[in-house]
């Protein structure tokens, strides 16, 4: 089982296991802000296992930069390829490296095996291709992060409204 942890400010800052967030709150850290309907139980004591808790302190998090990684990439265009629109799940550099390309977030894009082997290190011009839409370094906040990996409903009247301030910040 897992808990979504918020800041003080009700930010979200990740997911920990049940247990973990269970020694928050009996610590005196975190206070439980809701339950997922089980029950712990220890010799002496009965609990609600708690789905979200938030921290009795704020954490100033500093802001970081997501690595470029075949996992993010994947994770970032949902294992979409780029070209065509089907399953994609190899990165493709779009001015080859070769060529003088970068690895870098405004150059990689996820593409199939199949438009991988046809572009090989050519350029998008040389094809006659376009790319749907423009490459720049994502600018995901923690709440978009979370929702991205672990999609529980539960979590969304906690995460959402810190995804909508970040699109419109990246807006």
């Amino acid at each position: 089982m897992k808990t979504l942890v918020l800041n003080a400010s009700y930010e979200p800052l990740g997911v920990i296991s049940t247990r973990r967030a269970v020694m928050l709150v009996l610590a005196g850290k975190a206070s439980t802000v809701a339950g997922n309907g089980a029950q712990l139980h220890s010799r002496s004591l009965v609990l609600d296992a708690p789905s979200v808790v938030l921290l009795n302190q704020f954490i100033k998090v500093p802001h970081r930069r997501i690595p470029l990684t075949r996992k993010s990439a994947l994770e970032r265009y949902g294992h979409v390829c780029a070209y065509c629109g089907k399953y994609g799940d190899t990165l493709d550099h779009v001015i080859p490296r070769a060529r003088g390309g970068t690895h870098t977030w405004d150059n990689v894009v996820i593409a199939c095996f199949r438009c991988n082997n046809v572009k090989s290190d050519r350029l998008l011009t040389e094809l006659g291709w376009k790319l749907p839409f423009e490459l720049k370094e994502p600018h995901l906040n923690m709440a978009s992060l979370i929702s991205m990996r672990w999609n529980d409903p539960n979590w969304e009247e906690f995460t959402e409204p810190w995804r909508r301030h970040e699109l419109q910040l990246a807006g």
